[in-house]
């Protein structure tokens, strides 16, 4: 079956005649829309763009698409304005809880696009660990959290809990760019067992997943320094004064003294889930802001982030 939003990001790349012109009118990034076109050629099973040095321009295949999809796009977009209207996204307010490194990468984007859509409704966020995100679920204090568990560690989230999968977010080795092991594209977690280690506060839901890590890869970290903040830990791994490891998300930006090395199939993952309550209100702000959050996260499922370096 096509997909309706990749049919209107092929529209948008067809308008503006380029990947980079729709990627800034839709508020994407240019690999995610090429992503979705080629997703949707696939659902196709044809070629729907040419793409060529002074542009993209459609196949006879795709301008017989983008004709139907004028024509279900503008339906659906009466359809919408006036669910819209009637369910209240000219008004209201949604508030959101998100955990540092999603509040500073999938969080901004997905505000933007809401907001981009829906001026009238009032958006608030404030930042939260997975366990006080659910407690403010629960007391009603926010509409939406973004919070995440790890596999092995079973109950970190409650069963009362509706989760939507965002991101399996793989963590990866952090060294400083002169440590011996920095030349090696690839390393074991067993590799910096006897390294001196910056870990997060034991209060930090991060730090029990480094904890069953390195225990999984037999060892006990030596915990240096503890800093809960992604940039204080990335700046002591740069001063040469231990290592770390952390999920991709959270390294975007990544300190120019250090670098990041991949894991590989052991590498631990820890899963990005939207959460609201079981038996909660669905309000029309949050379904809508729901589908923000899943279609921002799909270029970060099918390509992981570039890491830009910051001094």
């Amino acid at each position: 079956m096509l997909d309706v939003r990749r049919m209107k990001v092929l529209r948008e790349v067809a308008a503006r005649g380029s990947f980079s012109a729709a990627a800034e009118a839709l508020s994407f990034t240019q690999s995610a829309v090429s992503q979705q076109v080629a997703a949707l050629e696939r659902e196709a099973g044809t070629t729907l763009l040419d793409r060529g040095s002074r542009g993209v321009r459609l196949t006879e295949a795709g301008r017989a698409l983008v004709s139907h999809a004028d024509a279900i796009l503008a339906r659906i977009e009466d359809a919408e304005e006036e669910l819209a209207a009637l369910a209240g996204l000219r008004g209201g307010r949604l508030r959101i809880a998100s955990f540092q490194s999603a509040g500073a990468t999938l969080v901004p984007r997905a505000v933007k696009a809401f907001h981009d859509r829906h001026p009238a409704v009032e958006l608030g966020m404030v930042e939260a660990e997975p366990e006080e995100a659910q407690a403010r679920l629960r007391s009603g204090d926010i509409d939406l959290a973004l919070v995440y568990d790890f596999e092995p560690l079973s109950g970190t989230l409650g069963d009362d809990l509706e989760l939507t999968p965002l991101i399996e977010d793989r963590y990866d080795a952090v060294i400083a760019h002169d440590h011996p092991l920095a030349t090696r594209r690839r390393i074991r977690l067993s590799d910096l067992a006897r390294e001196p280690w910056i870990a997060g506060s034991p209060s930090c839901g991060c730090r029990e997943i480094t904890d069953r890590a390195c225990r999984d890869a037999g060892f006990d970290l030596a915990v240096a320094f503890e800093a809960d903040e992604t940039m204080a830990a990335q700046a002591l791994v740069a001063a040469g004064v231990g290592v770390t490891i952390f999920p991709r998300l959270a390294l975007n930006p990544l300190h120019s003294g250090v670098v990041a090395r991949s894991l590989g199939r052991d590498a631990p993952v820890r899963r990005i889930w939207a959460a609201r309550l079981v038996d909660g209100y669905r309000s029309p702000a949050c379904e809508a802001m729901l589908q923000i959050l899943e279609d921002v996260a799909e270029e970060f499922r099918e390509e992981p982030s570039s890491l830009a370096a910051v001094s």
